[in-house]
């Protein structure tokens, strides 16, 4: 059991460092589309459907649980994530055309302040002293960051508050994908978000009056590796992980996100990375590695019994 489970959430933490780094590309090709923000966010899912269907397909090693939930419940557990998704897609998208991708990002990877808050309080688990420093110690990171671009100005108020709503819309996705993750296999939980959560962000896009079909040869391609690497990838690795390893851990490490934005924004839109954003990105991936030391201790213990299955 403890070799069993040390490989398991061994795995988990591998997918989902991998995942980080690839959604860690959303903000820098969603600044480099020139489509309305609702309609990025719909393109990103429509065109991962076919993807997520297939990886369904070939996925068919859902997590065995005594207490799988039937009849409506089952889909309400599987439809939840792509409701709380199409949030975090529709304020991120709106938020990042109008702050910088600094501020974009940092604000949303706030998300979990709110994840272990309500890991606590609603799941009434205990998280212990070592973990909440190196949760802070990733945060501050992630401030210290950002910090060299972040901007105060009034005129990029809205797109800062739409970015605090994602980093809740996107807490509330993340403990959603881990409990539909408790009875089914990855494939299924991608393919039911992105199915889900593309029809809502196209009414809202056809709501704010955009232009859902792209001009451009520049977009598509934007369009698929936002779908592709952005969605598949990264979400799929997100909602593999957290098959694996608890909710609040995941969270801290989808904190290696804001280290790839920050470099590629700087790489390419020019946006400084002095040496303080140095010392943030250490702190970050300090952070990262302790949680992940930790977590894979206690799976050694026996203390972490995360589900099996793909």
């Amino acid at each position: 059991m403890t070799e069993t489970s040390e490989k398991t959430v061994l795995t988990g933490l591998i997918v989902l460092i991998l995942g980080a780094i690839a959604i860690g590309m959303a903000a820098p090709l969603v600044k480099l589309s020139e489509l309305g923000p609702q309609t990025v966010g719909f393109w990103r899912m429509a065109l991962a459907i076919p993807f997520a269907f297939l990886w369904m397909q070939f996925d068919r090693n859902p997590p065995a649980k005594a207490d799988t939930p039937t009849g409506w419940k089952r889909w309400l557990y599987l439809c939840l994530p792509g409701l709380l998704f199409a949030g975090d897609l529709a304020f991120w998208h709106a938020g990042i055309k109008i702050t910088s991708v600094a501020n974009a990002t940092f604000l949303a990877n706030l998300q979990p302040v709110f994840v272990v808050l309500a890991t606590w309080l609603i799941f009434k688990e205990t998280l212990t002293r070592q973990f909440l420093f190196a949760a802070g110690l990733a945060l501050a990171g992630a401030a210290l960051l950002s910090a060299g671009n972040i901007t105060v100005a009034p005129e990029r108020w809205p797109g800062d508050l739409l970015s605090v709503g994602t980093a809740v819309w996107y807490a509330a996705y993340i403990l959603a994908i881990r409990q539909a993750r408790r009875f089914a296999s990855t494939g299924t939980v991608i393919f039911f978000t992105t199915l889900v959560t593309a029809p809502i962000l196209a009414v809202a896009a056809l709501g704010f009056g955009e232009n859902l079909l792209p001009g451009t040869l520049t977009d598509w391609l934007v369009l698929l590796g936002l779908a592709i690497g952005v969605q598949i990838v990264g979400q799929g690795g997100v909602a593999f992980g957290l098959g694996r390893v608890p909710a609040p851990v995941a969270s801290i490490i989808i904190l290696i996100q804001p280290v790839v934005a920050s470099i590629a924004g700087w790489l390419m839109f020019g946006e400084a990375f002095a040496p303080l954003q140095y010392a943030g990105a250490a702190l970050v991936l300090a952070g990262v590695w302790w949680v992940q030391r930790k977590s894979r201790t206690a799976a050694t213990r026996g203390l972490a019994k995360p589900p099996e299955g793909g």
